[in-house]
């Protein structure tokens, strides 16, 4: 029964001699794959360069008044007048807005917002208030002109409001005044036929602006966080990769010691963070506001106002009460295992010590990801922005022409506007119904998968590069001695140079998934409001099966490439010879490896809490030596979390050096376990103080068959390092 179940999942690896480490003999693999990723590619750059061609950033860049013409731009007459100015802003409340994106009102291009209320009729009869009216009408108005004759021209708006700029555009300077909206510093102002009017009639009309306006308001304050505080937050991300290559140094000579301190250290901050949320929602006992939920405060733009609930503090200490336990019970019930783990930490750490260019590797894969997102995002850009301007008719009063598409040069001798006299030819959005705008759709599609793909393959380029280079160390038997010279650039050149096609296919795998997750994320996006629970159950169902099938896929091509840096064979035989290897070696896969991975993420989530602890003592003002030093901020959480975030980042980049070392060890030890016995005619490749731990850990192993098992341990023989000679 026994051989049945090794059977079923391929035969054990035999005795060869002749295998010294990564096959350096190798031919091409997966080339159907190769050539089609490289036509994918060509193909990325044709798309790139009709995007180049037809796009203009100037449409994201810059905003367009009614006749197309782009305000602020250098070089044309407009070059001074970098704000847009709306001739009624009441009319932005239409549901149209939201379909055009433009408001159905006449809009120029001004060098600075009205400041003050003022009425055509008022502003007409004097001459100095009216050359500064005319500052925001269109061209061609004179004095000469009477006011009924500029009004039914559209020359000038009927009145201005006070307004401010936000994104390059006036918006009415909306206010709170007492829990009251208000306009300006007046709560009244006069329409066009000089009556006094509520300024609530304003805010109503203007509804969808202020929404916009809020938002906009949140990102400006938040941009200019980041202008205080930038130089602050590099700071905090150099402290953040220091404290990582710390971390990484002493890894190499105090592994054991190391873990346990980080453990220890998880376990105190997690504790302390625990506390100071007691601490928090103690002192906002009685404090008037503090028992509001969070559902009733609803969305708030300033997220300052959360941290004055007890709700709040009250969620994250439970949050990290539930991790902290987490994290206990794992460590009891894991605690045999993570002795067994320290020792593949150790030997990971004896890995990169020889190898120690394998730190700088996440640079190189880091500088080329950014590449593919660059070029992802320009693309993007200039795909959304190579449309044509449409301009559609505009009218107040009923118009059978209304929102027809028209051309401004010929629209005052047309036929639509003798029908519609007071209708109006504006620009109303970027469109067309050319062949190239039809297919905008397909192209953006097309932009996002290669993104995955590209993405995914630089991915893979680095973890088989790594692989290739921590096998070379497990398979030289005298260590460093016959550790090749320059191994990583080495395992480089032969991933590129004959596993191009491999990476290729295993990444293909990974994107098409990706990107029906994103078309699934789409779909539900576009269903939201949709009551048939039936669709949204299946919507549900298939997001979490791809969720998993991602993760599944990323674990295999993970293993499949270690096995193609060692034995250069294509993806589908080494991911089936890396599966079943898997298989033959269950409980070690789902204890032992596994257990390394924990201890790695605790290590990335002390460095995070370190850092963060500090950046949050630091911006938020809380200890006095700071008060002085830290920026005065909008919000200090901004910085708290780039640094959280980006701190992340580092030591996943440092620490996934440690997890690739720690898979391609794994899987070489287990392949070690079955060419060889640990005697003198087939000694073991692993280290003295792995095999000693490990050997324990096979004797107990259920999954070992007697035959495997050692007589006796005198006649094994192991091999010699530098670390065995000290």
């Amino acid at each position: 029964m026994e051989m049945e179940d090794k059977s079923k999942y391929g035969q054990p690896r035999k005795y060869d001699p002749a295998f010294k480490g990564p096959i350096h003999n190798r031919s091409c693999t997966d080339i159907v794959c190769c050539i089609l990723f490289i036509l994918a590619v060509l193909g990325y750059i044709a798309v790139g360069i009709l995007a180049w061609s037809q796009g203009d950033p100037r449409k994201v860049i810059y905003p367009t008044d009614s006749r197309g013409q782009f305000c602020g731009q250098a070089g044309t007459p407009q070059e001074k007048k970098s704000l847009l100015f709306y001739f009624n802003i009441m009319k932005c409340a239409s549901p149209m807005v939201l379909l055009e994106f433009q408001c159905p009102t006449t809009q120029i291009c001004v060098e600075r917002c009205p400041d003050k209320f003022m009425t055509l009729i008022k502003a007409y009869t004097k001459p100095k208030d009216f050359d500064y009216y005319k500052t925001f009408c269109k061209e061609g108005v004179t004095s000469s002109m009477g006011v009924p004759e500029i009004l039914r021209q559209g020359l000038c708006p009927a009145m201005l409001i006070p307004s401010k700029s936000f994104t390059r555009r006036c918006f009415p300077s909306l206010g709170m005044k007492g829990g009251v909206i208000t306009v300006g510093n007046s709560s009244k102002f006069e329409d066009e036929s000089g009556n006094i009017r509520d300024a609530k009639d304003l805010v109503d009309g203007v509804k969808n602006a202020t929404v916009v306006i809020e938002a906009r308001q949140v990102v400006m304050k938040i941009f200019e966080d980041y202008t205080q505080s930038w130089y602050w937050i590099i700071l905090g991300l150099v402290i953040a990769m220091l404290t990582s290559l710390l971390f990484i140094v002493l890894l190499r000579f105090l592994a054991g010691i190391m873990v346990w301190v980080m453990i220890a250290m998880v376990i105190v901050v997690t504790g302390y963070g625990i506390f100071h949320c007691y601490m928090e929602y103690a002192s906002l006992k009685g404090e008037p506001g503090a028992n509001v939920t969070l559902q009733e405060l609803g969305f708030q733009t300033d997220f300052s106002v959360y941290l004055q609930i007890r709700q709040t503090w009250l969620a994250f200490m439970i949050i990290l009460a539930v991790v902290e336990v987490i994290i206990i019970l794992l460590l009891i019930f894991l605690r045999k295992r993570i002795l067994i783990a320290i020792a593949l930490i150790k030997e990971a750490s004896k890995a990169i010590g020889h190898v120690m260019c394998s730190l700088l590797y996440p640079l190189f894969t880091f500088l080329l990801l950014l590449m593919v997102i660059a070029y992802w995002a320009v693309t993007a850009v200039f795909l959304s922005t190579s449309n044509e301007p449409v301009y559609k008719v505009f009218n107040e009063t009923a118009c059978e022409h209304s929102r027809s598409t028209c051309d401004p040069a010929n629209f005052s001798t047309s036929p639509m506007k003798a029908q519609c006299p007071d209708s109006e030819c504006l620009f109303a959005f970027y469109g067309g119904e050319t062949i190239y705008h039809k297919y905008l759709i397909g192209l953006q599609f097309y932009n996002v998968f290669l993104f995955f793909w590209c993405a995914n393959f630089v991915t893979a380029l680095g973890q088989m590069t790594l692989a290739g280079a921590f096998a070379s160390y497990y398979w030289a038997f005298v260590k460093p001695a016959d550790i090749p010279a320059f191994p990583v650039f080495s395992a480089l050149g032969r991933s590129l140079r004959y596993h191009t096609g491999t990476l290729a296919f295993g990444s293909l795998l990974l994107a098409i998934v990706q990107t029906i997750r994103v078309l699934l994320e789409y779909l539900d996006h576009k269903l939201k409001g949709s009551q048939n629970k039936f669709v949204k159950y299946l919507l549900c169902c298939l997001k979490c099966c791809f969720w998993c099938l991602e993760k599944f896929i990323k674990f295999l091509n993970r293993n499949a490439y270690i096995m193609v840096a060692i034995y250069g064979k294509n993806f589908c035989t080494s991911a089936r010879d890396a599966f079943f290897l898997l298989m033959r070696n269950m409980i070690r896969v789902a204890v032992l490896d596994k257990v390394t991975d924990f201890l790695l993420f605790l290590g990335k989530l002390l460095i995070v809490g370190l850092v963060g602890v500090f950046a949050f003592f630091f911006f938020s003002g809380r200890v006095k030596a700071f008060e002085d030093t830290a920026p005065n901020l909008h919000y200090y959480w901004v910085p708290i979390l780039t640094v959280v975030i980006g701190s992340y980042l580092i030591a996943h980049g440092f620490f996934s050096v440690y997890a690739m070392c720690v898979d391609t060890l794994f899987l070489c030890f287990c392949e070690d376990l079955e060419r060889n016995d640990g005697s003198a005619a087939r000694p073991y490749y692993m280290s003295s103080t792995l095999h000693d731990i490990l050997w324990k850990d096979k004797t107990e192993d259920p999954c070992v068959s007697s035959a495997q098992r050692p007589e006796a341990e005198d006649d094994q023989i192991k091999p010699q390092t530098e670390d065995d000679e000290a």
